[in-house]
């Protein structure tokens, strides 16, 4: 019998009450997932452990998520990223997805469409 593996998640925003409702509904769909409030945080997390894929705010204090990802992929290049925005605009998307960004979604996103998105990311 072979169990399936549990994908690794890294979650970063610095809405704190999104982030823990979103990492306690992703845990629920068999994910173990590490919630970083804000970039610095990410950062920190990703220096400490492994990821199938990271999943970033866009629009956050210091450190956008389209930098975020840029310091992602040199730390760890084949890690997909998945950005979420609440403001999303065509430029930032543009930019991103130039930059390897795996997808963008907007906020709120439905669960199970970001569930699809990082099943798909992990398996790239």
């Amino acid at each position: 019998m072979h169990e399936e593996k549990r994908l690794r998640v890294l979650l970063v925003d610095d809405e704190k009450i999104f982030l823990d409702v979103l990492a306690k509904r992703m845990g629920r769909r068999n994910m173990y997932v590490t919630a970083a409030c804000g970039s610095a945080e990410g950062i920190q997390a990703l220096r400490n452990q492994d990821f199938d894929v990271a999943v970033t705010d866009l629009k956050m204090e210091k450190i956008d998520g389209i930098e975020l990802m840029k310091i992602f992929k040199k730390m760890c290049p084949d890690m997909s990223v998945i950005i979420l925005t609440g403001h999303g605009s065509e430029d930032a998307v543009e930019e991103g997805m130039a930059h390897g960004a795996f997808d963008y979604l907007s906020k709120p996103c439905d669960l199970d469409e970001l569930v699809q998105k990082i099943i798909q990311a992990a398996g790239r």
